[in-house]
Formats: structure tokens, C-alpha cells, sequence
């Protein structure tokens, strides 16, 4: 169906108006279920949403415009070697996203319709599957992010390293600084619980020798540079 659209040599700029609709169309839906996909049981904002579902579409109507052209592909790549994201690094698993959808649109793009549709069908299945997953190494790995206040005369040294011994397989100190105008210390811990159930008999425990002062209990949030 689609052979007139793509050949094989490299100097062919023939395109034709059915086939070419026909891809965008497919990539447009295959973006829209990989948005759906990511979107399910995860935090999610709607600028990357939109663009996860429109980027397949991006993709093939690059590659319908290159149609062969070795000139023309010299400056796609050209164009996209000056282009990044301007936010902040996203995590692996949006990278992954990003990467899916340039792929479901550069093969949309070539005319391999019913390729592009297996491909989001099998990767789909398989990214839902893993992120139902709720046990075992895929699952929620206990590490958490501990913050304990404590008043300014209290030597804090080694002072919950036998409570955090009893619930964490480990626990160290991340950093410490001031708060209140210097009349307490807020101490951040990096801890790995053993059993999640266990957090509210923690932080009783903990409240016993901090003075009854502010405790959290938080998932531990990724460096800037960590996938």
C-alpha cells in the first residue's frame, strides 16, 4: 500500500495524499492510547501528556517529508541536534515514554502501519503490567525520606540510631540545618524501611526523644541527574 510513498532510492520525492493521511492518522491514535498508558496510576502533568500524544505524529510527518531524500535527512538530523527539552530532566521511565513515541511515529512515518500498531500493543501491555506490579523488586522498595525537628540543645548524634536500627535495613544522615531562627535543627535521614506498616510505630518512637517536635515521613525524591 504504501511502496509508492517510500522507495528505495534516494532521490525520490514522490508523495502521495491517502497514504500520507493514513500514517498521520495511525500515529495520531497510537499517541493518544501511550498517553492514556502513562497516564495510568502515576502522577502526570498535562503539557507532557499532550505532548507524548501529539510526538508520534511529529515523527512521522518528518519522516513522510524525508521521503528518501539523503539531503533532506542530513538536515532533520541537523534540526534535531539543536533541539532539547527546556524543563528539568524527567525520569526513566518518561524517557522511556519519549523514546516509545519516536519510535510508534518513525515507523507510522515509513508506512508500516500495522508494525507501528503491534509495537504500541505489545510495549502498552508490557509498561501496564509492570507498573501494576506492587510487589517483589518491581514494586515500592521501602526507601523513604525521613525529616526529624529537634530543639537546639539536644545532642542529636547517634540519639535515634537504635530506633532507626529496629525498623530500617539502613539509615544514614543526609544533611542537617537550622530552622526557627536558628532555635531548631531539622535533620534529614535517607532510611529503607522493612515493613511499610510500621511508619506510625516509628515516628511514636521517635516523638519520645525529639520532644513531641515535627517528624515526616517521605518517598525519596531522585537527584536532578538520576534515571
Amino acid at each position: 500500500m504504501f511502496d509508492s510513498l517510500f522507495a528505495t532510492s534516494t532521490t525520490n520525492t514522490s508523495l502521495e495524499l491517502a497514504p500520507f493521511l493514513a500514517s498521520i492518522a495511525c500515529a495520531i491514535a497510537l499517541g493518544f492510547v501511550l498517553a492514556l498508558v502513562y497516564c495510568y496510576r502515576s502522577r502526570h502533568t498535562k503539557s507532557f501528556v499532550v505532548a507524548l500524544a501529539v510526538l508520534p505524529a511529529i515523527v512521522c510527518v518528518v519522516i513522510a517529508m524525508v521521503n528518501g531524500n539523503v539531503g533532506a535527512g542530513v538536515a532533520v538530523a541537523g534540526a534535531f541536534s539543536l533541539v532539547r527539552f527546556r524543563s528539568a530532566p524527567g525520569s526513566a521511565r518518561d524517557i522511556a515514554f519519549i523514546f516509545l513515541a519516536m519510535c510508534v511515529g518513525l515507523v507510522a512515518g515509513m508506512g508500516y502501519v500495522v508494525w507501528a500498531t503491534l509495537v504500541t500493543a505489545i510495549m502498552c501491555a508490557l509498561l501496564v503490567a509492570y507498573q501494576a506490579i506492587d510487589a517483589g523488586p518491581l514494586g515500592d522498595s521501602g526507601d523513604r525520606t525521613l525529616r526529624v525537628t529537634v530543639p537546639e540543645d539536644l545532642d542529636f548524634a547517634d540519639l535515634f540510631d537504635d530506633v532507626l536500627d529496629s525498623y530500617a535495613s539502613y539509615h544514614e544522615l543526609e544533611s542537617v540545618k537550622t530552622t526557627n531562627m536558628g532555635s531548631l535543627y531539622r535533620l534529614v535521614y535517607r532510611i529503607g524501611m522493612r515493613d511499610l506498616s510500621q511508619q506510625k510505630a516509628l515516628i511514636d518512637e521517635l516523638r519520645c526523644r525529639n520532644g513531641n517536635l515535627e517528624i515526616s515521613i517521605s518517598h525519596q525524591e531522585a537527584n536532578a541527574g538520576e534515571l
